[in-house]
């Protein structure tokens, strides 16, 4: 078992890094806001003892902040670069927005849970955070009011491709996100071209569903 709760957090994170190269993460900037980000502020205080551990791990209303590996190749394979406008799906905890707030001056995030979503702000009020616009909805249905983005991830499961996010993707965006059946997923970038949309799998996932219009239903 991984011992990062008996580290200073800093330390912890370090750690956390170093355990992430390995594991095939070489964005150095992807690796710089991991170490920056103090993912124990984004956790249930009962479990920020197990914050710095590359696990999954249980938040409010049955959902999860994601393993910091897959965080972190999320955003690696988001490829974001300067000025790009960005949109994450599914806010939750608010700690892969905490991570990708170091690549845009402005990040978009959609809850479509209200209690989480009004938690993540008070997350990012605690950490000086000030360059996420939240807000609470559907997420399957984007944010049309600021579209078009660069680059969309999806921090949930989806059945398929939710056809409203890739529209409201700029031309040659890019479009991250799991798909699969309720419980597994593999994770896939969609990448827009003039003429087509270029899908490339990674590797298998476990996340949440996305519920929505253009994603499951929720169960009775």
């Amino acid at each position: 078992m991984d011992s990062f709760h008996f580290l200073p957090p800093d330390v912890a994170r370090g750690r956390l890094v170093r355990k992430l190269r390995t594991k095939g993460i070489t964005n150095e900037q992807v690796l710089h806001a991991i170490e920056s980000v103090p993912r124990h502020a984004f956790v249930d205080p009962g479990l920020s003892h197990k914050a710095y551990e590359d696990i999954t791990l249980p938040i409010d209303h049955n959902q999860t902040i994601s393993q910091p590996f897959i965080v972190a190749l999320m955003t690696q394979l988001l490829d974001v670069q300067p000025d790009m406008k960005v949109l994450e799906i599914g806010t939750g905890s608010g700690y892969q927005s905490a991570v990708l707030r170091y690549f845009t001056h402005r990040l978009f995030t959609v809850e479509r849970i209200k209690e989480l979503s009004f938690k993540a702000r008070d997350a990012f009020t605690r950490c000086g955070i000030k360059n996420i616009i939240c807000k609470y909805g559907d997420g399957t249905c984007g944010w049309p009011h600021y579209a078009p983005f660069d680059r969309i991830i999806v921090t949930a499961g989806a059945p398929a491709v939710p056809t409203r996010l890739l529209q409201q993707l700029t031309p040659e965006g890019i479009l991250v996100i799991p798909t699969g059946d309720r419980e597994n997923q593999r994770l896939e970038v969609y990448k827009k071209r003039p003429d087509r949309i270029e899908r490339t799998t990674y590797t298998d996932v476990v996340f949440v569903p996305l519920i929505g219009e253009q994603g499951w239903k929720e169960r009775e």
